[in-house]
């Protein structure tokens, strides 16, 4: 009866977030290890339906870089990285689309609907959604190419509503159209970004590898509950944010300063880790907003 008792408690501490998060739009960014944890991946996605099924509006980008990987060197060729990013040649280009905007987005919309949800996917052969350019990365004041690589610059943005009103998850994959028909890789975190920003979101939400930002790096006890953007700007001058963990805070600001109300930062291994962060008062990750509530 005690167990019974707290599982009732539980759904009562949900509800007031339910209602505050009803009919209000959440992005969310899915990559990383979480993605070869088919454990794992099945929680988050179905913690995906439960936010849909309870009136949220969820919106999944995906990225896929270790199934890129493997397909590459399948493919007899070696993976390049500059700053982070995969240089993509045509070649790469065409495998990139094949396993992420194919084989991966299909797959993620299947599981979807084998849970109990319904999904669509948004890629290049169904209907693509995000628009973009080439990007330019400047390193040391020099130019860097980086091949066919880009930037969402817009998005079609009504047929996403549309298809989160009636109830069904979009499933986009991290690659956009150029203007002139050219298809180009996107960095996952940028486009999860990009999305959130030009749909207004409530909440972007990064699955991810840590449980969220740590004022030491190695310590994860060392984990911040809620951070602002002043405070987040400090810790990167202080060097506790640092390394890979430096462009996904950064990519949060901005974001929050584009109007997206928080950020999240979980560990998609942690069990449900997307329900406890957003429909428990305490959370599991990091969330980033922009100043604190007064």
């Amino acid at each position: 009866m005690d167990e019974a008792i707290r599982k009732a408690e539980t759904l009562i501490e949900a509800l007031a977030w339910i209602r505050q998060f009803r009919e209000k739009t959440t992005v969310i960014k899915l990559g990383g290890s979480v993605m070869q944890n088919a454990d794992a991946l099945r929680h988050v996605l179905l913690d995906i339906v439960f936010m849909e099924t309870v009136g949220m509006r969820p919106v999944l980008v995906h990225g896929g870089g270790a199934a890129i990987s493997t397909a590459i060197e399948a493919a007899g060729m070696e993976s390049h990285f500059v700053q982070g990013r995969r240089y993509t040649d045509q070649q790469t280009l065409e495998i990139v689309e094949r396993v992420l905007s194919q084989d991966v987005n299909k797959q993620l919309a299947d599981q979807i609907e084998a849970l109990g949800g319904r999904s669509m996917t948004l890629n290049f052969d169904s209907t693509n959604v995000l628009f973009g350019e080439p990007i330019e990365l400047v390193v040391d004041g020099e130019s860097v190419d980086l091949g066919l690589v880009g930037r969402v610059t817009s998005m079609d943005r009504a047929v996403v509503e549309n298809l989160t009103y009636a109830g069904t998850i979009p499933v986009i994959p991290s690659m956009c159209l150029s203007g002139d028909e050219q298809k180009l890789n996107v960095n996952a975190d940028t486009a999860a970004t990009a999305v959130a920003q030009l749909l207004g979101a409530e909440k972007l939400v990064f699955v991810s590898d840590v449980n969220g930002v740590r004022r030491d790096r190695e310590d994860p006890d060392s984990r911040i509950d809620t951070l602002t953007a002043a405070s987040a700007r400090e810790l990167i001058q202080q060097g506790a944010i640092e390394a890979g963990m430096i462009p996904k805070v950064e990519a949060c600001l901005e974001t929050l300063d584009r109007g997206v109300g928080k950020v999240h930062i979980i560990d998609g291994n942690i069990r449900h880790a997307l329900l406890l962060e957003v429909y428990t008062s305490e959370g599991v990750g990091t969330q980033i907003v922009k100043q604190m509530a007064e």
